[in-house]
């Protein structure tokens, strides 16, 4: 069963990279780079300390920050045990794909995926309150997990899991936050 899946993950892996077109392969380049969303992450500060007082907001951003780096942390933990190559390094399919990037480190799960839906995630659920719009927010990670598909380096399978388990963390912090908060609000 799980090989059969994991067939499945390949399969959809090299349909999806394979609608690639080269013209924009400097777009998605730059879109998968962390680095390149930092003005991103500096508004989403900004929204908290729009949204409250500034203790609050200082609070929030610590709990968005150990969101973050716990949910790397974990996704780094996970992939030390499971050992998944990513496709680019999988020789039955460097023939097969397009290849825009050589990590060499391992594939289970996406650490873009996970960080990213973590750090959406809760900040979603903290500011929801004070506007609905916040959710266009999601449409950071979406296109960011495209990227890694795009750019040959993660299979969508990694990218769900890494979704789930990004969503999955932010929960568990936004539900630590809003009982410590409580205290101190």
């Amino acid at each position: 069963m799980l090989e059969k899946i994991a067939q499945w993950d390949r399969e959809l892996f090299v349909f999806l990279n394979n609608l690639g077109i080269e013209k924009y392969d400097a777009f998605w380049i730059f879109v998968t780079n962390p680095r390149h969303w930092i003005p991103l992450y500096i508004l989403f500060f900004i929204f908290f300390f729009l949204a409250f007082h500034w203790k609050k907001a200082v609070f929030s951003s610590l709990f968005l920050l150990a969101a973050v780096f716990t949910t790397w942390g974990f996704t780094n933990l996970v992939k030390g045990l499971a050992l998944r190559l990513r496709p680019n390094n999988t020789p039955e399919l460097t023939e097969l794909i397009r290849i825009l990037q050589e990590p060499t480190n391992y594939s289970f799960f996406s650490g873009h995926s996970s960080t990213s839906f973590a750090a959406t995630t809760f900040i979603v659920l903290v500011i929801s309150q004070k506007t609905r719009w916040i959710y266009l927010a999601y449409i950071w990670p979406i296109i960011f997990v495209m990227s890694r598909i795009y750019v040959g380096v993660h299979y969508p399978g990694d990218i769900i899991v890494g979704m789930i388990v990004g969503i999955i963390m932010a929960i568990v912090f936004y539900r630590l936050y809003d009982k410590s908060g409580r205290r101190l609000y």
